[in-house]
């Protein structure tokens, strides 16, 4: 069956880094066949056309600009004819909202895959309600738990992201390579986050916190990430500015946005990560556990579907006191640390294998093409 994701393009994140692997591992489950349909071009673009995709470019599209909105709909409608897709996907409520109708008005099997959690109060959500789809897929249960006020009447489906263990098999050689490059000393207890550039992730949090550590001696942290919106390159000055006020600022390294994470993590010894509102699953605490990290991040959210105590340590949201004590104690008790990371391997392959999640995936799209004739389920829409 030919499958048309649909996704702006315009940040790279969780999403993008999900759909990319879907596109690699094709081949994992050939009775699906990838396609991506994107707005912006960029990087999610490069990526998934060195992966062999088909990607098509439905135009910039920017909701203030109505016109906009009726030209990548119309592209969209007759990409649809062209190409006969089987199921379209709609990543996150923005491409719900802007092009779920054109599926709808196409007859062409419509399924929404929910990212984060729903929110009746966000003005994107309550577009998106508009058109209901045949199914959503949630990418956690914590999700799944919030989309019921979105669509009461429609099957609901968890489905992990598929995410493939890195490429890049880290030596000795490579991670003292990769802290040269970040001034880090190499007996150095390294303390990594990799996250986008916005305030739930932690990273003022983090940084608190470890100013409570200042007098502890021989930890170093990474800060991975770097503004991609106007709105965030205020809060990454911020964070700069924190590491002064606690005086940590010579032992806090901001990586900028970067393109091989899984180099960076080879190079770490503690992933923390203390969201300050709930991670709808956490690919990146996947990566960590990946890479052999102990994770410590936030008791709430997706994150307690993926960090539990045989690779982890749970802290409660916002408390910097027992973020500090999760910090200390890694820090101090290697044996505990190498343990914990042991075993993130095996906890990111049972929660993530691209196999099982691509045929997980199939199931799902299969049953919902085998349903009978579909309503329209949408608003009158202007496809001329």
């Amino acid at each position: 069956m030919r499958v048309l994701h649909i996704v702006s393009g315009r940040l790279y994140g969780g999403v993008e880094t999900a759909l990319v692997t879907m596109a690699r591992c094709r081949l994992l489950c050939p009775e699906i066949e990838p396609e991506f349909g994107i707005c912006f071009d960029g990087r999610l673009r490069d990526e998934l056309t060195a992966a062999g995709t088909a990607v098509h470019m439905l135009g910039e599209v920017r909701v203030r600009h109505p016109l906009s909105v009726l030209r990548a709909r119309r592209k969209l409608s007759r990409l649809l004819d062209e190409r006969a897709a089987t199921v379209v996907v709609c990543h996150m409520a923005w491409a719900q909202a802007i092009f779920g109708p054109v599926a709808r008005a196409s007859g062409v099997a419509l399924v929404f895959w929910a990212h984060d959690a729903t929110d009746a109060r966000r003005w994107l959500d309550r577009w998106a309600r508009l058109t209901r789809p045949d199914l959503a897929i949630c990418n956690s249960n914590f999700t799944a738990s919030t989309i019921f006020w979105l669509y009461p009447r429609v099957a609901t489906q968890v489905v992990y992201c598929p995410v493939s263990p890195p490429a890049f098999n880290a030596s000795l050689n490579d991670r003292a390579e990769v802290r040269r490059e970040l001034n880090t000393p190499a007996d150095a207890t390294v303390i990594v986050q990799v996250s986008r550039m916005e305030q739930w992730k932690g990273q003022r949090l983090h940084l608190e916190t470890l100013g409570q550590l200042r007098d502890r001696s021989g930890w170093v942290c990474w800060i991975v990430g770097a503004a991609q919106r106007p709105q965030e390159a205020g809060y990454e000055r911020e964070l700069h500015s924190v590491a002064k006020q606690h005086g940590i600022e010579e032992r806090v390294r901001f990586a900028g946005q970067r393109s091989d994470v899984s180099r960076i993590l080879s190079g770490a010894d503690i992933y923390c990560q203390p969201n300050t509102s709930p991670e709808p699953f956490g690919l990146t605490l996947i990566e960590a556990l990946q890479a052999g990290l102990p994770v410590i991040t936030s008791a709430m959210g997706g994150a307690t579907e993926v960090v539990n105590d045989s690779c982890g340590i749970l802290v409660p949201p916002g408390s910097i006191a027992d973020l500090a004590s999760a910090l200390r104690l890694l820090n101090t008790d290697g044996q505990l640390r190498r343990r914990l990371g042991a075993s993130g391997p095996a906890r990111a392959r049972e929660l993530t294998d691209p196999a099982v999640q691509l045929s997980r995936l199939k199931s799902a799209l299969e049953e919902l093409s085998a349903a009978p004739e579909r309503d329209s389920g949408l608003e009158n829409i202007d496809l001329a």
